[in-house]
């Protein structure tokens, strides 16, 4: 009989953070098909009751090999037969398990998944086209500008600069930079910008504002959090997010957050536009900055850390039911069918699936 799986870990700078959230998300859902992406681009299904000091050497014992075959009716093959997967839910961070690279693989083996497809996937995690679609859409953002080669004049805003992968999420890589000789110094110097860094005004006295939302049953807005950062003047870093204080869910946080007269339904009004112009589905993580009444669209997270079940207090959802309505939405997605015209003008097909109603 057909059921779930979660896909978890993966090749990516975010691999064990992506481990947490994966187990967290198989503890709430119970019978489900625990993949386990490797490092190294391996696939096992492993015991979904495992912990993540199981993991601290690598694959763990007594893991069952898979391969990954995107052809339609393929997918994760164990012993030469396809798993039964009626849709999966993804728990990667990072990398191809949240770039679009996976979300593709899965469309053309015919595989419903959780989240954004493979375009919004794509948009999500790189910060100078995300930032181009919400500017171009009116909504406010801060200004960017890309660094490539380490020779690009200072741009037209001021510093101080906060200098970020143009490619990645959970804080890894960022640096705040006072003048811009330092950015240049720091786009040659950290392999983190390899595929360039995106460079926007640091706001000085800002703050951080979370907040999640999800698509289905209806279009939700969980209560908005005001991450503290550990330091004045500073970022909330990976370090805060995930180890300071034991993980995401132990951060230090004011939720909710305490927010100006009119700033909640703002966000509210932002959110749902960023929704629709992001092509968001599923559980999505939107980041905002505001400073003196201020707010300004930052980033997307599309699979953020532990799905942000935290932040549903209000209205109050346990892991159990966001978790499974992620996994009925995924089931709900529709069949695309991709085609190319054939010599004699018939169409050649071959199935594939894409798991997304976008906006």
């Amino acid at each position: 009989m057909a059921k779930p799986a979660v896909i978890f870990g993966g090749p990516s700078d975010e691999h064990d953070i992506s481990i947490l959230t994966g187990l967290q998300v198989t503890r709430a859902l119970g019978d489900v098909h625990a993949v386990y992406w490797a490092k190294v681009g391996d696939w096992y299904e492993v015991d979904s009751l495992l912990e993540a000091a199981d993991f601290a050497d690598g694959v763990p014992r007594k893991s069952r090999e898979l391969t990954f075959v995107a052809a339609p009716g393929q997918g994760l093959i164990a012993k030469k037969r396809p798993l039964d997967i009626d849709a999966v839910l993804i728990a990667c961070h990072g990398g191809p398990g949240e770039d679009g690279t996976l979300q593709g693989l899965l469309d053309v083996a015919g595989i419903r998944y959780s989240g954004p497809g493979q375009a919004a996937s794509a948009l999500g995690m790189d910060k100078l086209a995300f930032g181009a679609a919400m500017a171009a859409a009116g909504l406010p953002t801060l200004p960017r500008t890309l660094v490539t080669t380490g020779t690009e004049p200072a741009p037209a805003f001021p510093g101080p600069f906060i200098v970020k992968p143009r490619f990645g999420g959970s804080s890894i890589g960022i640096e705040i930079a006072e003048d811009w000789p330092t950015v240049l110094a720091l786009r040659g110097g950290s392999s983190f910008f390899d595929q360039g860094a995106v460079v926007e005004p640091f706001l000085t006295d800002s703050r951080d504002l979370q907040v999640a939302v999800r698509t289905y049953p209806k279009w939700e807005l969980s209560a908005i959090e005001a991450p503290i950062r550990a330091a004045a003047g500073g970022i909330y870093s990976y370090d805060q997010k995930y180890l300071a204080w034991g993980g995401e869910v132990g951060s230090a946080r004011e939720l909710p957050a305490a927010l100006e007269p009119g700033m909640e339904e703002e966000i509210r009004r932002l959110s749902a536009r960023v929704t629709e112009v992001a092509g968001l589905r599923g559980m999505t993580r939107i980041d905002f900055l505001e400073r003196d009444g201020e707010i300004v669209v930052n980033e997307v997270n599309t699979i953020p850390g532990s799905m942000a079940a935290y932040l549903w207090i209000d209205p109050p959802l346990s892991r159990e039911q966001l978790f499974g309505d992620m996994v009925d939405e995924a089931r709900s997605g529709p069949v695309r069918v991709f085609s190319v015209a054939g010599a004699d003008g018939t169409a050649l097909r071959s199935a594939g699936t894409i798991a997304s109603k976008l906006g």
